[in-house]
């Protein structure tokens, strides 16, 4: 008995749809891994007291000095 080879067939349409959902996907995780990230880097700021702004020195006003003077 002889086995016929199987024929497949993808309809562009059908690939586009494909694509189009494996890069949803891809997105979807992406934006999942950076809103984690960003809450526990908070969590970790807010724990060691890492960032108060509070303390910050900054400097005075620049100011310009024209070379004619």
């Amino acid at each position: 008995m002889m086995m016929e080879p199987n024929v497949l067939y993808v309809d562009p349409s059908v690939l586009t749809y494909a694509i189009s959902a494996v890069a949803a996907v891809a997105v979807s995780i992406g934006a999942v891994v950076v809103i984690q990230w960003r809450k526990a880097k908070k969590k970790v700021v807010e724990k060691l007291n890492l960032e108060d702004k509070s303390i910050k020195e900054t400097e005075g006003a620049v100011e310009l000095i024209d070379a004619e003077d």
